[in-house]
């Protein structure tokens, strides 16, 4: 079977990881958090020779989703996920721009599809589960690649830290509980991309993450 491919694209003066995610043999693919800087995103796809056929939204925060709208626009695609509890987020996207001066460069969001605990995504052969896990945000999902031992968490867990919880929508005991009952059920094994900063694994992270060994 090919393999599936994976490129990181730093966008945003937040320094978002926007994900690239491909099958090797037929270069179809999703991109993942279009948070903005979407020349360098198109640049990218281009580079990599990867085709675009949706795009992804882990949650409704500004730095993941801000680009979501004219980058749909550019490559005639969908735009999935997150869960619809991220609602008031996406819609009140341009009025987060105004705080940081990005009012030309933001639009508000639409996703074509929600995305639901239990439902399963595809980039050809490489299925990916979906996972509900409000805390950081109402409406944040991760996908959980299970044959591959990846996924792809958003901004739920960090190398060594965790998600805030004190923008709106945040809760930090419904963020711990998203952790613990969703992804510390996982193999150590698995390795997760997250939304900012480098990569990490889930058996690292429960043995040294000090917010889930405090």
């Amino acid at each position: 079977m090919s393999e599936l491919k994976i490129a990181i694209v730093p966008v945003t003066a937040f320094q978002q990881n926007c994900a690239l995610m491909w099958d090797e043999k037929t270069s179809n693919g999703v991109v993942v958090d279009p948070g903005g800087d979407i020349d360098r995103i198109q640049q990218a796809i281009a580079q990599t020779g990867m085709t675009p056929k949706a795009i992804w939204l882990t949650h409704g925060h500004i730095d993941h989703a801000a680009g979501a709208m004219d980058l749909k626009d550019a490559l005639s695609v969908e735009i999935i996920g997150p869960h619809q509890d991220d609602v008031p987020l996406l819609q009140n996207l341009e009025k987060q721009a105004a705080m940081f001066s990005l009012e030309s460069k933001v639009r508000n969001v639409e996703p074509d599809r929600w995305l639901n605990e239990g439902e399963t995504l595809s980039i050809e052969h490489h299925e990916f589960e979906v996972f509900h896990c409000p805390g950081h945000a109402p409406g944040h999902v991760v996908f959980y690649n299970r044959a591959m031992g990846f996924a792809h968490v958003g901004d739920v867990l960090f190398a060594g830290s965790i998600g805030r919880t004190d923008l709106p929508g945040g809760d930090h005991d419904a963020l711990l509980a998203s952790i613990k009952d969703k992804l510390m059920k996982w193999p150590d094994e698995v390795e997760f991309l997250c939304g900012h900063g480098p990569s990490s694994t889930i058996g690292r992270e429960r043995a040294t993450n000090p917010f889930l060994n405090g």
